[in-house]
């Protein structure tokens, strides 16, 4: 089974935080789902025929989309590729696009998982943000999307955001548990420095959380979605048994991925593209059937760290007989007394030939995962 990733680049205002790929400039939004389109004919052959298991429609912000324009790019799938009938398909949007109308015509025309960006349940903490939704428009469209039928539903929360106190984390949590979503991803804050925060932090206007403050979030939110139900089964992903996202599980399982658009990312299990990050160098490249992309051949090397970076994450963990299988690769052999401070530190555990990472040590999960990769 292989995915198909749709990056919707446009968005009605700047968030402070992002540093994904967008514009604010909506008037040529027409012709870049025409290019996208264009894209999906050219690259057909990239998933080698496999079946497409999950659609991820992300942005950007997708549900600007219009019924015509996302009409066009389901047709441009379903006449190029061959869709599971059970397929995931998960459109990301923004609270304030979401009337009940608009929730009814997405859910006609195929999409079955919405993932709500909400990030914050607080109006102060929206707009130091800079998002263009207030909370009652949150509650009510996650309110409106389950009376429209919807049955998976996601919500994005954000924590270690500057000035925001335990207790004001919690009241977050307990509002979005109230919705009894399926699915919660939560991420802390990062400043990037190509963004408002960024220029802010830079010149001493903002001041950053602390990683002990950013943590300490982080497991308060792992103890109350656990309680409530919802299972950690990656380090900033949440649900309820059986609504795991299919489509991001299987980039942590390095299953076959088409990404098309600006910016979007493709994986073959032998190499990587990057498209060009720049919608008028993309759309000319398109009206010329020239894919604009960056092209990475993996080596071995590569393919193992990317084998620890994203199983390590998961609730599945790094199978190391698997590791080996496909790389010739043994971890214990070349690690061994790492791994066994880890253990004794309660970091992590060994489990049929499974390395899993405690509660705490998922805290540690990228620099855990750096210090086993292979040098290149």
């Amino acid at each position: 089974m292989a995915g198909i990733y749709l990056h919707i680049p446009f968005c009605k205002q700047a968030c402070y935080y992002c540093d994904f790929h967008f514009s604010t400039n909506l008037t040529t939004k027409r012709e870049l789902v025409e290019a996208i389109a264009r894209e999906l004919i050219l690259q057909k052959d990239y998933v080698n025929g496999e079946r497409i298991n999950t659609i991820y429609f992300g942005g950007g912000t997708p549900s600007l989309l219009t019924e015509e324009e996302l009409d066009l790019l389901f047709d441009t799938i379903h006449e190029n590729f061959s869709v599971s009938d059970a397929a995931e398909i998960t459109l990301e949007a923004n609270p304030d696009d979401l009337s009940l109308s608009r929730l009814r015509q997405l859910q006609s025309q195929g999409v079955n998982r919405l993932s709500i960006g909400i990030q914050s349940f607080d109006d102060k903490v929206l707009q130091f943000l800079n998002r263009a939704h207030n909370s009652q428009s949150a509650t009510v469209c996650v309110e409106e999307a389950r009376n429209a039928g919807f049955q998976n539903i996601s919500i994005d929360l954000i924590y270690a955001i500057p000035g925001q106190d335990d207790d004001a984390w919690k009241q977050n949590i307990a509002q979005a548990i109230r919705l009894s979503p399926e699915h919660i991803s939560s991420y802390s804050l990062t400043i990037e420095d190509k963004t408002v925060f960024g220029r802010w932090a830079a010149t001493g206007k903002l001041k950053v959380t602390e990683d002990d403050v950013a943590a300490s979030q982080l497991e308060t939110l792992v103890t109350l979605l656990g309680d409530a139900g919802f299972e950690q089964y990656e380090v900033s992903n949440f649900a309820r048994p059986g609504f795991e996202s299919r489509h991001n599980s299987s980039y942590w399982k390095q299953e076959r991925y088409l990404g098309v658009g600006p910016s979007a990312h493709s994986y073959n299990q032998s190499s990587r593209q990057y498209n060009i990050s720049n919608n008028a160098a993309y759309v000319r490249g398109m009206q010329q059937n020239i894919i604009p992309f960056t092209l990475e051949s993996l080596t071995r090397e590569d393919k193992i760290n990317d084998f620890l970076l994203t199983t390590l994450r998961t609730q599945w963990g790094t199978d190391l007989k698997k590791l080996q299988q496909l790389y010739q690769y043994d971890l214990l052999a070349d690690h061994e007394q790492y791994i066994k401070s880890l253990c004794e530190q309660k970091f992590a555990l060994l489990q049929n030939d499974t390395l899993l990472l405690t509660k705490s040590g998922k805290l540690l999960a990228d620099k855990i995962a750096s210090d086993l990769f292979m040098l290149r």
